[in-house]
């Protein structure tokens, strides 16, 4: 029998019994007797080490966990596996030594196990590579003797050196013991603080990181060779347990374990089934009777919880506990939450004044008045008839709500708003970086990917098959050619997916609305428009909703065949390819309805037919803009309501559910482990893992894109957005702190791409929004007549100005209506909205001079609202400093402290040099005063005295 001496049980001082060769225990097996008479024996030491947070001795921390899946033998159940390193007195001779008997008994039975070549595999990788961790100076325990079948933990602890070591290769700052007081405000300013400070005390959390700091410490790279400079008074708590965890992973990442050719990191052996997870340990429990307080337990009583909403996020204790890259995310929506405060009071103020004034539009009430006996062409050909103008009174009245001239100063309002959140929220996240100590951190080149080393390694196995050279491989434009093609092909295939499915929504309405005119009631056709757009509406946001998960998918999928070197890359790469699908995917069917309804439409007699057979819809009598609100309403609440918070809390649920009813299936077989209490790293083990923050931000980078991008058709868009992050805020806190594994902490200054694309929608706002006012609303035309042709000064006549007359007897054959009687008198004559001649003219239904005076006005605005708009935000951006003074001077002062700490240490070593030389001095003269005999017989003193200073 082969006997591994690499792993050795723990002391017979901390099992409670002396078990020798824990490989031949597990290859032999126990029989049910002989388990339940160890575990009699030997104590249960759970509570020691608080049920999985400390090793077995109860002293050393679990950092990290590893979790592999390995076969128990048909024997029966193996007995715990508890295995340490870095132990001397785990390394005794005597545990080196088989069983009596045991080793016997395998070698003269009568048949051997089936042996899987497959799991020795990973079993031998996982004793290679836990043995580079050991030499890297880690601590391990393993623990196969758990609730969950078939799944093994090895259990990693970082000890002191360790630490200290990967500190300063981290460049890691850590706080001294130098302490010194922040600039304070004075006079006026002082006073206003000390009353909002008042004011929002009950709305602060109550954590100790959220109260106003008057002292910091000063902050430095940690250095073994100035560890005097920190204060090391409690060596447990100066790494707390988020820059442990990250030590650790750095350690497993830059650990390999090497059979044959083949090197394997940790993402490596992940990716190939060695190891089924790796994660940091929660803190502890956050609900129960008797838990002790930790941080996870407050942030899941002041964060994570409905309750307090209304409350500021401790994002300082966020960082401490998450890290700094989750931690800005939360600050960056804290940031954007509170600026849409403003931005939804503006937006409902613009709203009421619509409702306001929604009486005293004229265009509306000369539509509304039956009075004016406007007879209007057909909607569709044969089956519609002619209709008067006042049935579409209602959506002339709901249409200045959205349509009227505070929509372009909320427009102009929001494009600046735009600006000033993304100045705030750089000012902010300066902050940040000062508090967290992140002032002049620069992010190092990531280990590469365990596909990208898999790739090259395939690459160097073919060139060495070929005889070649194989040093420094790496993959080239030319390696990853055939994956770029396919990464245009897709996108465009999956752009050009997204503009079919519109095109056969655009069918759908076309050929429901003339449905619909055939079969309903006169009371119902006059709500055939309001129908049909509310059902299209809703199929493009079921459409959207499946869309938005497959293109993630293929997002995903095609940035993987690219094979980024690094985590970095591959995000970046996957951020950029799922933003062009969603947005997209999002937006498509808004600026379809903003841009291109309507406009294609052709006059009556010259229709413009899709097939053959569907003639393009119109906009409603006022406008297209009514139809773009709806449309803009109805896929933004649902995308909140269904995709963002049903989704993110009924998938959770529905996984934590299944897993529950497997768990239980499997306790049911086994009473015994039944009765047992969890350990920590298997509570975790059956949360979710972190799947990272890309599905966070993306989400509300879409929501970002509905407030400023169509706002001036939907002023009430901020308001939604911020009843959807109050609630999305605290979800995502409480899925973070109760349904996901402790990611690992990961250092970052900023919020990276995000920002950039935050900034390109911004700008693209400012373009969006003045198409808007000026193509799809009728502002310009209002003002064109009102300066042009009006002649009392009024609004008066506006509603006739923008008809065209058309004779019904030009109609085509085939396409007057069946019926054109329906109104009880006989139409000669129809309306209809667009800038063409009358058919009495020379040039009968050709686009009329008042078309091209329009066209230019509208041109005109576009090109001023554009300039000024971007000329106004460039100065906002401009006019406020992107660093504070207040930050920019504490920094100074960091830095001149730094140095005054310094200065002061070489003068103390060149006093302390001084006096020791005055001191040789002296012993010296004392030495050539005694006599020769005396001073032979001290001559090894006398040396060593002159010695001293030199060793110093």
């Amino acid at each position: 029998m082969r006997v591994n001496k690499k792993y050795s049980c723990l002391p017979a001082e901390e099992k409670g019994i002396h078990i020798i060769n824990i490989r031949a225990i597990e290859d032999i097996g126990y029989d049910q007797h002989e388990s339940t008479l160890l575990n009699s024996l030997s104590k249960n030491p759970d509570a020691d080490c608080k049920y999985g947070l400390y090793f077995r001795d109860g002293k050393r921390k679990v950092d990290y966990i590893l979790v592999y899946h390995y076969k128990k033998s048909s024997a029966g159940k193996t007995l715990t596996r508890r295995v340490h390193h870095n132990d001397s007195s785990a390394r005794s001779t005597k545990q080196d030594q088989p069983l009596p008997g045991k080793g016997v008994q395998l070698e003269m039975g009568e048949s051997e196990p089936h042996v899987d070549y497959h799991e020795d595999d990973k079993r031998f990788r996982r004793e290679e590579y836990e043995g580079n961790l050991v030499e890297a100076g880690l601590e391990l325990e393993r623990d196969e003797d758990t609730k969950i079948h078939g799944v093994g933990f090895v259990k990693i602890h970082a000890p002191w050196n360790v630490l200290c070591r990967e500190a300063e290769f981290l460049k890691l700052k850590m706080p001294t013991k130098k302490m010194y007081q922040i600039n304070q405000t004075h006079g006026l300013l002082k006073k206003i603080n000390s009353v909002i400070q008042k004011i929002t005390e009950p709305i602060q959390p109550k954590v100790a990181e959220h109260k106003p700091q008057t002292v910091k410490r000063l902050s430095y790279p940690f250095s073994r060779e100035k560890q005097h400079l920190f204060d090391l008074s409690d060596r447990d708590s100066f790494f707390d347990s988020k820059t442990r965890s990250t030590i650790v992973y750095e350690i497993l990442k830059r650990t390999t374990c090497t059979k044959a050719k083949y090197s394997m990191g940790i993402t490596s052996l992940l990716a190939n089934g060695v190891y089924s997870a790796a994660y940091p340990l929660h803190d502890g429990d956050y609900e129960g009777e008797n838990v002790e307080p930790n941080d996870r337990k407050l942030l899941c009583e002041e964060w994570a919880s409905y309750g307090v909403f209304y409350k500021y996020q401790p994002i300082d204790l966020v960082r401490k506990y998450f890290g700094e890259k989750i931690g800005l995310y939360f600050a960056w929506l804290g940031v954007y939450t509170q600026m849409l405060i403003p931005a939804s009071v503006v937006g409902i103020i613009v709203f009421l004044y619509g409702c306001a004034t929604v009486d005293e539009n004229i265009p509306s009430m000369e539509m509304c008045d039956q009075r004016n006996n406007i007879t209007m062409c057909p909607l569709c050909d044969r089956t519609c008839s002619y209709w008067k103008m006042s049935s579409a009174c209602a959506t002339a009245r709901a249409s200045h709500l959205f349509d009227n001239p505070a929509t372009v100063f909320f427009s102009v309002f929001m494009a600046l708003w735009a600006a000033t959140f993304m100045e705030h929220w750089k000012r902010k996240q300066m902050r940040l970086n000062y508090r967290w100590d992140l002032t002049g951190f620069e992010e190092e080149e990531d280990h590469p990917r365990a596909e990208y080393e898999a790739k090259v390694l395939e690459k160097s196995l073919r060139k060495e098959h070929k005889n070649k050279e194989t040093d420094k491989e790496k993959l080239t434009w030319k390696d990853r050619f055939p994956a770029y093609l396919t990464n245009f092909v897709g996108i465009i295939f999956m752009v050009g997916l997204t503009f079919a499915i519109v095109f056969g929504v655009i069918i759908y309405r076309i050929s429901t609305a003339a449905a619909l005119a055939i079969s309903s009631t006169p009371s119902g056709r006059s709500s055939v428009r309001v129908t049909v757009t509310a059902t299209a509406v809703i199929i493009n946001l079921v459409v959207i909703i499946i869309l938005d998960e497959v293109y993630g998918c293929i997002a995903r999928w095609l940035t993987q065949i690219e094979v980024p070197k690094t985590d970095k890359n591959f995000e970046e790469r996957l951020i950029f390819k799922a933003f062009l699908l969603k947005f997209v995917n999002a937006y498509t069917p808004i600026f379809y309805v903003a841009f291109f309804k309507g406009r294609f439409v052709g006059r009556p007699g010259d229709y413009v037919y899709i097939f053959h057979s569907f003639r393009m819809e119109e906009c409603a009598p006022g406008g297209c803009l009514m139809e773009l609100c709806i449309q803009l309403s109805i896929i933004m609440l649902g995308k909140q309501l269904i995709q963002n918070n049903l989704f993110e809390i009924g998938i959770p649920k529905m996984k934590k559910f299944i897993r529950y009813m497997k768990l239980k299936r499997r306790r049911s077989l086994d009473h015994e482990e039944h009765l047992k209490k969890k350990q920590r790293y298997e509570v975790d083990y059956n949360l979710e893992p972190f799947a990272g923050l890309t599905p966070e931000y993306m989400e509300m980078i879409i929501q970002f894109g509905f407030v400023t991008l169509f706002v001036a058709s939907f002023p009430l868009a901020p308001l939604f957005a911020l009843l959807n992050n109050i609630i999305e805020i605290r979800l995502d806190a409480k899925k973070f702190v109760t349904e996901l594994r402790r990611p690992v902490a990961v250092r970052a200054k900023d919020i990276g791409i995000w920002y950039n694309i935050l900034r390109g929608i911004g700008k693209l706002a400012v373009i969006i929004n003045a198409f808007v006012i000026s193509f799809t609303s009728d502002f310009i035309p209002r003002l064109v007549y009102l300066y042009m042709y009006s002649e009392n000064g009024t609004m008066h006549g506006f509603v006739n100005h923008t008809l065209s007359s058309f004779n019904v007897s030009d109609f085509q054959a085939g396409t007057a209506p069946n019926d054109p009687m329906d109104l009880g008198y006989e139409v000669q004559i129809c309306r209809y909205k667009d800038y063409r001649e009358p058919p009495w003219s020379e040039n009968k239904y050709d686009i009329s001079k008042d078309f091209w005076a329009v066209l230019a006005a509208r041109l005109a605005f576009v090109i001023v609202f554009q300039n000024l708009v971007m000329f106004m935000s460039d100065f906002v951006d401009w006019i406020i400093p992107d660093i504070p003074k207040d930050i920019s001077q504490q920094i100074h002062k960091e830095k001149v402290l730094m140095v005054e700490v310094f200065m002061r240490e070489e003068q103390g070593k060149l006093q302390m040099l001084e006096t020791w030389k005055d001191k040789d001095k002296k012993k010296g003269e004392n030495c050539n005063n005694h006599s020769p005999r005396l001073s032979r017989s001290h001559s090894g003193s006398l040396s060593s005295c002159h010695s001293y200073p030199l060793d110093v």
